[in-house]
């Protein structure tokens, strides 16, 4: 199973994260793009220690929502978004070309993420904003409408669990406003990916879903990241990047 984790995610002065100790872990890195967080420094800095690594990148694109660090729902026009992803994108990789490599996937960050599980526009924009990049394989939750159209469009559709966040009986994510939106003990994230190895996912009210996922996301910001990755790496024996 791939494992990555959303990096870069600082802001000038301010720092999100250990990225250096999680790019010794991890095999795929979501990098922040500028609009949630993320700025050319980081980013630059990012790419680099990922080609250093081995480590494969990702455009993490989200809303232009630095104050709510793309946390929050924006009715935005799906043309004007999918220019948006089309320029985060574009953004990254230039940063990634510059240390010798090259941006190899999309994942949209949180709202914008939640969102394109039913939105049926923002799902297309975003779809439509990384093919006119390149014909790159986008990451989403299972059953999302993201990955529906992703999949239309002849891109490679990539099912994505989490590690660290708490789901709903329907298989969706705990909004991070309510409680057990995020898991922080060790045993439970362990757990977690090793239900996954065998398909399932145990919901906030014991509920057994039934999934299948290629990449398990440990974020970055979650307290404990790196040894929570440490350790779902090796529960898991192998990771590698999905195909």
């Amino acid at each position: 199973m791939d494992l990555n984790s959303d990096l870069g995610e600082g802001f000038g002065i301010w720092k999100l994260g250990d990225d250096n100790a999680l790019l010794g872990i991890i095999t795929s890195a979501n990098v922040a793009c500028g609009f949630h967080a993320g700025d050319p420094r980081t980013m630059r800095q990012v790419c680099e220690e990922a080609a250093k690594n081995g480590v494969r990148i990702g455009a993490q694109v989200s809303y232009r929502d630095l104050a709510g660090f793309g946390r929050r729902f924006i009715d935005v026009d799906p043309v004007e978004l999918a220019d948006e992803v089309l320029y985060q994108i574009g953004a990254l990789d230039a940063c990634a070309r510059a240390a010798g490599t090259e941006v190899v996937y999309v994942k949209p960050h949180g709202a914008l993420n939640n969102a394109t599980v039913h939105h049926e526009k923002q799902a297309e924009a975003v779809v439509n904003g990384a093919k006119a990049f390149r014909d790159l394989p986008i990451l989403g939750l299972p059953g999302s409408r993201l990955l529906e159209k992703a999949e239309a469009a002849g891109l490679r559709p990539v099912q994505e669990a989490f590690a660290d966040r708490g789901y709903t009986p329907q298989g969706t994510l705990v909004p991070r406003s309510e409680p057990n939106a995020l898991l922080t003990d060790s045993a439970q994230i362990i757990e977690r990916a090793r239900r996954l190895q065998h398909g399932e996912i145990v919901a906030v009210d014991g509920t057994v879903i039934k999934t299948r996922a290629e990449s398990l996301c440990v974020h970055g910001d979650t307290p404990g990241a790196v040894e929570h990755a440490r350790a779902v790496k090796e529960a898991l024996g192998t990771v590698a990047p999905f195909a």
